[in-house]
């Protein structure tokens, strides 16, 4: 371990456990010494508050409240010295990472220091190192383009909440040499490394991405994008937007596969919640009852874990619409959709789930909207906020906005596990419109997407209906009996608060299909 940093006026000798300023020794303790080493050894990563208990506590049980008395030491010598209170910055319920000066170790090149430093242990959540692009458009200029689009992707991914993401500082210490994807996931201690190339030539861009988990070295994620370069600017946010769109569904689905290989009796609140994901995805009963006891045992875990609120406040819902309409299930809905508002301020996920269940299940559009819209301002590209606000958008008889919120979505994230959600919505705005073929054709696109899923079967059931195929609207119309055994067309209608018009379009075909009102 080196044994002196050097940041802003302050050299940390860590060998002998003292901060100086200058020449002159400063009045800080040894643990918060040891706290301070720790976190600008990693500047610029996420650290865990285990991790730092560890550094300064080692082998001992203490309580969380005895870290935060040191950071705030540190804090206060800082900002004293040298106005850096902000140098260390909080992550609530997660830990803390330094951001402030540039370090210098012994005196080398960071750069150098980064490329030889210590194993990293890896964080309690996905992890997640973008490395520069390389420039393969053979004019070294171009230099700017593909770090603009890797600032890009990295602002945007920084912003899913659940995901660590290393700073460009730390990064773009890579840039221009060959290295291997295990070697820097131990070196900035994350699970999944992007990496990627540019080539523009005459008026078009191509950027290809591929996603890495460092700890197996297999491919989660690849995607090539090719662009008009009209306008280059436009086309990096373009381009980034589109990429972190693509990503995080991926990145999820890994994270998902790699906590199934977890004991069960290991399982902390978010893995719980990665656990539950696929069965609050599929959006039937049987299946949410299974994720709701994982949720429920997370939310005993930390009960202000807004994500864990949103998927249950899904469950619920599903449950409402699919499973009896029962007025607790509706309550339960909304009740967990105000939690996941109350402490999801900055999580764009939560936001969404919570604004479907106040949408769809409390009826108020207004307050649905002021939280999708909140999601959008963190994440503008959560393809989930758009594809769920489709739906809302459809049965509220907004034909043409819902299908530019599905489309979008779909943009953002063509391979979503709520794929067939988006493609519901289109089919129910393009029967509203008159536009019967496209309705069949979007509604083929939901079953194939999620053949499990009822309401998939009655779009498709409505939209055969309309074009005069009787027989196959039967056949659909059978499925939907198959799935909810309940389902009554007029009580859906009403329990979502279906718009007059689509009320009456639905129901005459559904009506014809053989489906009891």
């Amino acid at each position: 371990m080196a044994t002196s940093l050097v940041f802003g006026p302050f050299r940390l000798d860590t060998g002998a456990g003292i901060l100086f300023r200058g020449d002159e020794p400063t009045p800080l303790g040894q643990r918060a010494v040891a706290l301070l080493a720790l976190l600008v050894e990693r500047t610029g990563v996420l650290v865990s508050k285990e991790a730092l208990i560890e550094a300064a506590w080692p082998g001992q049980a203490i309580e969380d409240s005895n870290l935060t008395v040191q950071i705030s030491a540190v804090r206060r010598t800082l900002e004293n010295l040298a106005g850096g209170a902000c140098w260390i910055e909080t992550r609530p319920r997660h830990g803390y990472r330094y951001v402030g000066p540039a370090v210098a170790v012994d005196g080398l090149d960071p750069a150098a220091e980064v490329l030889a430093g210590p194993t990293l242990n890896l964080p309690g959540k996905a992890s997640m190192a973008v490395l520069p692009f390389s420039n393969l458009s053979g004019d070294p200029d171009q230099d700017y383009f593909a770090d603009g689009i890797v600032d890009d992707i990295i602002t945007g991914l920084a912003r899913i909440n659940w995901l660590l993401v290393i700073a460009r500082n730390s990064t773009f210490a890579y840039k221009g040499r060959a290295v291997d994807v295990k070697q820097v996931g131990r070196e900035l201690g994350v699970r999944y490394v992007l990496e990627g190339s540019v080539r523009r030539a005459g008026g078009r861009v191509r950027v290809i991405g591929q996603m890495i988990d460092a700890s197996t070295g297999t491919h989660v994620w690849a995607e090539r994008f090719d662009r008009n370069s009209a306008d280059i600017f436009a086309l990096q946010d373009e381009i980034a937007l589109s990429a972190v769109g693509a990503i995080a569904p991926s990145l999820r689905r890994a994270e998902i596969d790699r906590v199934k290989r977890k004991r069960p009796d290991s399982l902390d609140a978010y893995d719980l919640v990665l656990r539950a994901q696929l069965d609050v995805d599929s959006g039937m009963p049987e299946q949410v009852k299974k994720a709701l006891v994982l949720l429920e045992r997370a939310i005993e875990l930390d009960p202000a874990y807004a994500l864990a609120h949103g998927n249950a406040a899904m469950c619920h819902h599903c449950l409402f619409l699919r499973a009896g309409l029962r007025e607790t299930s509706r309550a339960a809905s909304i009740h967990h959709a105000r939690s996941a508002l109350i402490h999801g301020q900055d999580d764009a996920a939560a936001l969404t789930l919570a604004g479907f269940s106040m949408g769809m299940d409390g009826h108020d559009r207004k307050a649905a909207f002021t939280a999708l819209e909140a999601a959008l301002a963190i994440s503008p590209s959560s393809a989930l906020t758009y594809i769920l606000g489709s739906v809302i958008l459809g049965w509220s008889g907004e034909a043409e906005r819902a299908i530019e919120w599905s489309e979008r979505g779909m943009r953002l994230s063509p391979f979503d596990p709520w794929a067939f959600a988006a493609f519901d919505a289109q089919a129910m705005s393009h029967l509203l419109r008159g536009r019967y073929d496209e309705a069949c054709r979007a509604a083929y696109r939901s079953v194939h997407a999620n053949p499990a899923h009822s309401i998939t079967y009655v779009q498709l059931a409505a939209a055969m209906a309309r074009l005069g195929r009787l027989e196959e609207a039967r056949a659909a119309a059978a499925r939907v009996l198959e799935l909810q055994p309940t389902f009554r067309y007029g009580r859906q209608f009403a329990a979502v608060n279906c718009d007059p018009a689509l009320a009456q379009r639905l129901g005459e075909a559904l009506r014809a299909a053989g489906l009891p009102e």
